[in-house]
């Protein structure tokens, strides 16, 4: 039976998920009427008005509904003030005279310890498995510490709880955070580009992001005479959405790893993780269309023995395209590249150096790597034209006629655009038990949304058969 303070919570949680569903219905209207107001149309479709009459009555149910929840949470309040009450007159006491000892004129501070944290629960086993044991024994006492838990998280991280509690009991539950921070040291390809990427907060609602872009610029000119007709060109602007998407994947827990709780930490929470990770990082690189292979205008390097030194000019070139193209909105910031490019570069002579070369670069160098950067851990180096090399091996290997180039893209980080949940963007939750082979189904999974194309040729790529595979 959970305690005043857990109900509390949870009506709370119950109560700002109503109030969601109530300003996200109005939303909607809004956009369907502004929709109709663009395209110039005095009727909706009868598509948008049913769908309009559809999200009245949504909202109109989310009224009651958060009627129906304050006045639980108000009746919730009322009993834990008494609750409170009946405490402060147990503590009290009628003075007898008798000189209090002096340390009892001191003010202590306390605090209550989290009910997972990383000195009792380093790898995640007690959560996992109580996550698991909730789900498949209705486990009473594991159900208690993840309302617990719960509770804590709607105390520290709010926003992050509004997106990660659904309808029913932890359907999907905020992981620790601290343990979304442990699937660095994992073997996996995980998301050195999308850690570099312009990060934004995503919306709390919506399958959908809404960018205007300026497609059709005003104009100006030098006036013909005194009072004479100037220059005039009216903007347009092209929309430009971004999808929503969700990187998720699955495992099956069986009922024995469970019971005995050996080994469930690595394979299972570390592993999803890690999976997930890579998955967005290499959605940003090669998705269809949208992905940065695909929107990155090429800069072709043709060459059956290729060098650095004939490499070099390659990615200058990339560089300028990319200042041409953005001019005043934006400059080239990262070269982004496979491991085995990155290595080949270093392993390459030269008795010759650039003529220009970057602010605290040695002059007889053609880059300076960082001796405290790892895998996906930061910057590996500095060209000498200045832009911060990114190591990412989701960049593919398999590319051009002979299935054996990679590509090396320059970019400007702040058109890079990625947004994700503020917080601990990771969550899990466990499904229906797999009951015919004793296992029970956890997922991890992700919301995200980006773009690189709001500006036209604003990304930038090296490829063809000078970069095959190198040498060394």
């Amino acid at each position: 039976m959970p305690g005043i303070d857990e109900l509390i919570a949870s009506i709370e949680v119950e109560l700002e998920a109503a109030q969601k569903r109530r300003t996200k219905a109005a939303k909607e209207v809004e956009l369907i009427l502004a929709k109709a107001q663009q395209d110039g149309r005095s009727n909706l479709s009868v598509e948008e008005d049913e769908r309009v009459a559809e999200l009245f009555s949504q909202r109109d149910q989310s009224k009651a509904d958060i009627e129906g929840i304050q006045r639980k949470l108000e009746n919730a309040q009322r009993i834990k003030a008494e609750e409170m009450e009946r405490a402060e007159a147990a503590k009290k006491t009628e003075p007898t005279g008798v000189r209090r000892p002096s340390y009892d004129q001191v003010a202590r501070v306390g605090t209550e310890e989290r009910t997972y944290r990383q000195d009792t629960d380093r790898f995640g086993k007690q959560f996992l498995m109580d996550v698991s044991r909730q789900f498949l024994f209705q486990d009473v006492e594991a159900a208690h510490r993840l309302a617990r838990h719960m509770h804590e998280e709607q105390v520290e991280r709010a926003q992050t709880l509004q997106r990660a509690v659904g309808t029913g009991n932890f359907s999907g539950l905020t992981v620790p955070q601290y343990l979304t921070d442990m699937y660095a040291p994992a073997t996996a390809a995980l998301r050195p580009f999308a850690d570099v990427c312009n990060s934004h907060p995503l919306p709390e609602s919506g399958m959908s992001i809404e960018i205007s872009r300026i497609t059709t610029s005003s104009s100006a000119g030098i006036q013909a005479s005194q009072n004479s007709a100037v220059s005039e060109q009216n903007m347009d602007d092209t929309p430009l959405s971004v999808p929503v998407k969700t990187a998720a994947g699955q495992q099956t827990v069986s009922r024995q790893a469970i019971d005995r709780g050996n080994g469930i930490e690595d394979v299972t929470m570390q592993d999803l993780f890690n999976r997930v990770a890579t998955t967005l990082d290499a959605t940003l690189l090669t998705e269809a269309s949208t992905g940065m292979t695909n929107v990155a205008q090429a800069v072709t390097y043709t060459d059956a023995d290729p060098t650095g030194a004939e490499m070099y000019p390659k990615i200058l070139g990339a560089a300028a395209g990319v200042e041409a193209n953005l001019l005043a909105m934006g400059a080239p910031t990262h070269a982004i590249m496979h491991s085995r490019r990155w290595y080949w570069l270093s392993s390459q002579m030269s008795s010759t150096w650039p003529l220009v070369n970057w602010t605290n670069l040695p002059v007889q160098a053609g880059a300076v790597a960082d001796p405290n950067s790892s895998y996906a851990s930061g910057p590996r180096g500095v060209l000498p034209c200045g832009l911060v090399v990114i190591v990412d091996n989701n960049i593919p290997i398999n590319l051009g006629a002979g299935t054996n180039e990679d590509e090396l893209y320059v970019v400007p980080r702040n058109e890079c655009h990625l947004w994700e949940d503020d917080a601990g963007p990771m969550f899990i939750r466990a499904e229906q038990p797999q009951a015919g082979s004793l296992g029970v189904q956890l997922v991890a999974y992700q919301y995200f949304a980006y773009t690189f194309q709001r500006y036209v040729n604003g990304m930038q790529k090296v490829s063809g058969t000078g970069l095959v595979s190198p040498a060394f």
